[in-house]
């Protein structure tokens, strides 16, 4: 990995006025912004970027202009005449793009924590979009109301739109746009039984789609590798998704297999597009058993076919070849029923744990299965969440705990009980995709740019486990790695698919393009120097080479600092 440090940038222009401090935390620092405005005059400008190369996020090729912003938009593009401005800044030698949108985010709640968003802002992301299987809302019914603290104090909520209220109260650097997760509207209806839904539950689940809908949710996502989404079926997700195709929103789902099941997974969610009419986009397409690797083109094939067939089916990933989930996720489907607590009984059962071991090593019918995915193979599981063992990986795990034991127990004894001391969750790296394949899948004009990150720190209460380094390092990483250096995508091709293909996927219109009028979340990036600087083993790095970072026409990051603003918005739908 190169380990380079940014250069340190040119001064700016500094017309006539005065420099000015921000406060952060308990220090001052300048930012580096010279008012250009006659004293008494109400200046043109709020803010103008000059001499960049303008990448303007629809793919063309490149042009040197100025950028300038007024209230919160765009409102020049190109050669801006000299004019009061409250702050110009010189950008000669760096790109100008649009703010990369993030979207695949699970942000939601160190958000209310920290809402500075760090690891995200420095990656030049202005705007995250939450929400999978899980989103904050609604947490009705057999679901009860969630709770958190922000800004030291203790808040709460039940809908989506509430939990939209408590972040705007909150202050956030960047914009915030979510989903409305099918776990919650499972759940909310059906608790954690996994009986069939009735006519009238169903009905009831339509319901809560389309108030969050109302509340400004952009569509409905799903996790159906794991329950309560695995209980969905294809019917089932036509039936949710049909408020969603009313109002022109996006079905965004991890699909049901990534591995053996790959081809019937992406099918089906085909299939729920078509039916129910719906845009569809999956989520970090991938082909996650080693069984399978190679096959990427086969896959593209079949969204290419049904693409043609009329079916507005598209695909993001994010660029690693691991994955982030959970060492339960190893433990078969029908153990978690009844929730957390029945399955930590289940696991301290004897009869219980030979029926597991069975269904791991043999698998069943439908299941990915993470365990067969890796070949088995305990030294590609990497625990990532806080726990005795993070950072290690669970060959090294295994023999620490059965060391001098002999005969030495079966390593899936040694999970099972792992489990069992940390209340039956440890979130997992799983090396189980490729880089060839991952490079297929990149390349597609449909495939767009997603983290599957949070946005967290390198220090403070956001500096948690030992995560994966897409959380610090996934946008920059295209720029520095898959543009600069591998040369598989041009620098423009790699902008629109973390802006403008982000935003017309979700029907955001009013971002994502560096074009007058819009809103003016913006990135400024050094192309010679951006990179990703994470790694699975020392994640907690910032990138490098993003020097500024504009949210609604408020600079958030300057020259790699974070100023501390939070000019961060809800973007809800239709509004």
């Amino acid at each position: 990995m190169d380990q380079r440090k940014v250069k340190p940038r040119r001064q700016l222009r500094r017309p006539s006025g005065r420099g000015f401090l921000v406060a952060i935390g308990a220090g001052l620092f300048a930012v580096f912004c010279w008012a250009a405005a006659v004293p008494g005059q109400v200046p043109q400008y709020d803010l103008v970027l000059r001499g960049g190369r303008i990448v303007d996020g629809t793919g063309n090729p490149w042009f040197y202009g100025d950028v300038a912003i007024r209230a919160g938009k765009i409102v020049a593009v190109g050669r801006v005449p000299p004019g009061e401005a409250s702050c110009t800044l010189d950008v000669t030698g760096l790109v100008v793009a649009p703010g990369f949108i993030d979207m695949h985010s699970h942000s939601d709640l160190v958000l209310l924590q920290d809402g500075l968003a760090q690891s995200k802002i420095r990656q030049g992301v202005t705007t995250e979009v939450l929400g999978e299987g899980s989103s904050a809302g609604p947490r009705v019914g057999r679901l009860s109301p969630a709770t958190a603290m922000a800004n030291g104090r203790p808040v709460r909520w039940s809908t989506l739109g509430e939990y939209f209220a408590v972040l705007e109260r909150a202050g956030i650097s960047v914009n915030v746009a979510s989903y409305v997760g099918l776990d919650n509207v499972w759940q909310s209806v059906m608790g954690l039984s996994h009986e069939r839904p009735t006519e009238a539950q169903l009905v009831a689940m339509q319901a809560l789609v389309a108030q969050a809908l109302e509340e400004g949710a952009l569509g409905l996502s799903s996790m159906l590798a794991m329950p309560p989404g695995s209980l969905a079926t294809v019917d089932d997700l036509v039936r949710l998704c049909e408020p969603v195709a009313r109002v022109g929103g996006l079905f965004s789902t991890h699909h049901r297999n990534e591995g053996t099941g790959v081809f019937d997974g992406v099918a089906e969610a085909i299939a729920v597009g078509q039916r129910a009419g719906v845009k569809v986009d999956i989520i970090h397409l991938k082909i996650a058993d080693q069984q399978y690797w190679g096959r990427m083109k086969e896959l593209v094939v079949l969204i290419e076919q049904a693409r043609a067939r009329g079916v507005d089916v598209q695909a993001n990933v994010y660029p690693y070849t691991r994955g982030n989930n959970n060492l339960a996720s190893i433990i078969p489907p029908w153990a978690h029923e009844g929730g957390r607590t029945a399955l930590l009984a289940r696991l301290k059962d004897p009869v219980q744990r030979q029926r597991m071991k069975r269904d791991i090593r043999e698998g069943l019918p439908g299941w990915y299965n993470h365990y067969t995915a890796v070949g088995g193979d305990w030294s590609r599981m990497l625990i990532s969440g806080r726990c005795a063992y993070e950072g290690q990986t669970m060959d090294r795990v295994i023999a620490l705990r059965t060391a001098g034991q002999s005969p030495p127990p079966d390593s899936l004894d040694v999970l099972f009980d792992l489990l069992i001391e940390e209340e039956g969750s440890i979130p997992a790296v799983y090396a189980h995709h490729t880089e060839e394949d991952m490079n297929v899948a990149l390349v597609q004009p449909w495939c767009s740019i997603g983290s599957d990150g949070s946005a967290l720190a390198v220090e403070g209460p956001l500096r948690q486990g030992n995560p994966h380094p897409r959380n610090f390092g996934t946008f920059p990483r295209v720029l520095g790695v898959y543009v600069r250096e591998r040369k598989l995508l041009t620098l423009e091709e790699a902008v629109r698919k973390m802006t403008t293909l982000n935003a017309a996927k979700l029907g955001l219109r009013d971002r994502g393009l560096v074009r007058e009028g819009l809103a003016a979340d913006l990135c400024v990036f050094d192309p010679q120097q951006v990179l990703d600087r994470a790694t699975y083993t020392d994640p907690f790095q910032y990138s490098q080479g993003i020097v500024h970072v504009i949210v609604n026409g408020q600079l958030v990051l300057e020259h790699g600092r974070h100023t501390g603003a939070k000019p961060g918005q809800v973007l809800r739908r239709g509004r």
